[in-house]
């Protein structure tokens, strides 16, 4: 699943020319009551957030439930959010603790699904496509591997494109140390790609 990164597009004009209410202008309105707005923000933020718990946990029977808990938090909890900041990164906020709100009550590694990963390619070969979706799981596997907080590093920055001070804010540490996470990271999956390459060849 995936969903234009173009914020202003999506919070200016829609495809109509029709102005569209901001984020914010949402937000605020569900803090005075209109509880229904917030169903406009589902549909604008759902998928990004299902593809965030997706990375991170790996299956999709969970991630869609722990999209339902990030919203449910979101409307539970609308008065923490502060309109001198952006409701994006508040909700990526949300959606991390109900991810390790998750890990801490299941004690258990995340499994992949066995769901075919997206296509990535054009007009490939029968024989690329077999090769290239093994590859796909086997990085999926990979990063699946990886402790909760340099696989979560690797999704925002790799995955999800948020640049290291927007990490930075969401982890509430300082740019450096994210920048430490995701090199560390980036050596570990490597790592555990190259052990999982070698495993099934061998």
């Amino acid at each position: 699943m995936t969903v234009n990164n173009n914020e202003s597009r999506i919070e200016g004009q829609d495809g109509n020319g029709l102005n569209q209410p901001t984020d914010l202008e949402l937000m605020t309105a569900v803090q005075q009551g209109e509880i229904d707005k917030m169903g406009i923000l589902f549909e604008r933020h759902h998928s990004r957030i299902y593809d965030f718990c997706h990375r991170m946990t790996g299956s999709q029977a969970v991630s869609e439930d722990l999209v339902q808990e990030a919203f449910m938090r979101a409307l539970k909890y609308r008065d923490s959010f502060r309109g001198d900041s952006d409701f994006l990164p508040w909700l990526y906020r949300l959606a991390r603790n109900v991810c390790y709100d998750y890990f801490s009550k299941s004690r258990q590694m995340p499994l992949a699904d066995t769901e075919p990963p997206e296509r990535i390619s054009s007009e490939p070969t029968a024989a690329e496509e077999a090769v290239r979706t093994e590859q796909i799981c086997q990085l999926r596997q990979a990063l699946l591997r990886l402790p909760v907080e340099r696989r979560e590093a690797l999704v925002l920055s790799r995955f999800e494109f948020r640049s290291y001070s927007e990490i930075a804010g969401l982890m509430e540490t300082s740019v450096g140390a994210v920048k430490v996470k995701v090199h560390r990271a980036m050596k570990q999956l490597r790592e555990v790609y190259g052990e999982m390459v070698e495993e099934a060849e061998s």
